[in-house]
């Protein structure tokens, strides 16, 4: 496989800010605007994902109203996993 085949392959990308537990019956009852509260707060590093395995950790920048997340370090798999995800 050379270097231009492996370039082309997908890669989803996501961004975990933070989680919450909801009973069903709230979360159907949430419609257009409504607020999910997370369990992150302001400085908290983020998890990045790739196709949703933890590659990275991040900090979350906001430039001119857009929103950007600079990566800060390697992710800790273990780390991750003990979150329960």
């Amino acid at each position: 496989m050379s270097i231009s085949q492996v370039g082309a392959v997908p890669v989803e990308i996501s961004v975990l800010l933070g989680r919450s537990v909801l009973p069903m019956q709230q979360l159907l009852r949430m419609g257009r605007g409504a607020v999910i509260p997370l369990d992150a707060r302001e400085h908290d590093e983020v998890w990045i994902l790739a196709n949703n395995h933890p590659v990275a950790r991040g900090e979350i920048q906001i430039f001119e109203e857009k929103i950007s997340i600079v990566v800060t370090r390697q992710a800790d798999v273990y780390d991750y996993m003990a979150l329960g995800s």
